[in-house]
């Protein structure tokens, strides 16, 4: 899954370089009435937007990849941004030259067919200082979106950007609640900054299983997270229970340093369901979109339940009948018809854990 997100990834960079370096061939040279030296005919203008793309693309998804593997990711968020278009800019730099020694030995050896196929070493022109500027742009521009997309979700983003919610709307949803064992004990052991340090160390081990699971994070309220999912892709291959099963194999193979840090492991308890919610787009200056249903308070109430009735994992008669059992790697067991806190009819009830 991991290795599939990173295809992604580099698929979007290169479709956004591509994208961006065609818009400069375009006003650097589709506008003039003479071509470039360098160009045999306009598709050599095509050529070298795809080549562009496909070049800086690369380097883009590799200065991705670096600074999320790397110490740079704990930097204030600034830090990422300069060594990513530093990067960039040294690679873009690297090719220049590389190229411009290859087309020099092209030119020796009078093999014109070499020196016009490489239609890139117009960063070498000069031109040059105008690509490097609109390289930083176009760089932290990309880098703007990601971040975007990282505090909203991708999926939000770009809805919110087609104003799919602007106007209320139905939708079938399945929400899984994550919170903290007795948090209200820790928070006063460990004091209010030593506490949200915690939190922090917490919920970042949750951001690769969500992606994994295709999901989103809905909303962090302090010690719990609230995690979404359109409902025909939620429960797919058992999605809304690994996150909560995954992230529990992350904090323990973190134990030492929880240990270290805070002389416990933090445990978590959860419960899902799904069923019709209302989504809008909520806010002026600060935007969001909302989820308005009976859903979100049954599902708080269904986690209320996990201590009283000694589970880790509950989840609802609704969602169970709606899982892919054949090959489930967890073990669902029937609790009975519930009476939840302030609803007036019971709901049934399912224990989940993983099988042996």
């Amino acid at each position: 899954m991991r290795a599939s997100r990173q295809a992604k990834k580099l698929l979007f960079a290169i479709l956004a370089w591509a994208i961006a370096m065609a818009s400069f061939v375009f006003f650097r040279y589709a506008q003039s009435p003479e071509l470039p030296q360098w160009a045999v005919g306009s598709a050599d203008l095509a050529t070298l937007a795809i080549y562009m793309g496909i070049i800086f693309g690369s380097l883009h998804w590799l200065s991705n990849l670096i600074a999320d593997f790397s110490a740079i990711s704990r930097l204030p968020y600034i830090f990422s941004v300069i060594f990513k278009g530093l990067f960039l800019l040294l690679g873009a730099t690297t090719l220049a030259y590389i190229t411009q020694y290859l087309n020099m030995w092209a030119i020796e050896n009078h093999t014109a067919t070499i020196r016009q196929m490489l239609t890139v070493h117009i960063v070498y022109s000069p031109s040059f200082q105008a690509l490097m500027v609109y390289l930083v742009v176009v760089r932290v521009g990309l880098a703007f979106i990601e971040q975007m997309a990282l505090l909203v979700g991708p999926r939000v983003l770009l809805n919110i950007g087609m104003g799919k919610y602007h106007k209320p709307r139905y939708e079938q949803s399945l929400f899984l609640y994550i919170d903290m064992v007795a948090s209200t004990a820790h928070a006063e052991s460990l004091g209010d900054y030593r506490f949200s340090r915690l939190i922090q160390d917490s919920f970042s081990l949750l951001s690769d299983t969500v992606a994994n699971n295709e999901a989103e994070i809905y909303r962090y309220m302090g010690d719990a997270v609230f995690i979404h999912w359109p409902l025909e892709k939620g429960v797919v291959e058992d999605r809304c229970m690994n996150i909560y099963f995954e992230f529990s194999q992350q904090l323990n193979w973190q134990r030492k340093y929880f240990e270290e840090q805070y002389g416990f492991v933090p445990k978590f308890k959860a419960a899902a369901h799904c069923g019709q919610v209302v989504a809008a787009v909520v806010g002026v200056q600060k935007q969001e979109i909302s989820f308005f249903s009976d859903v979100i308070n049954t599902l708080a109430r269904l986690q209320d339940q996990c201590n009283p009735l000694g589970q880790r994992m509950l989840i609802s008669g609704s969602l169970a009948s709606r899982l892919e059992n054949d090959n489930s790697q967890y073990q669902l067991a029937n609790l009975g018809p519930i009476k939840l806190k302030g609803k007036q009819h019971s709901i049934e009830v399912f224990g989940v854990s993983p099988k042996a």
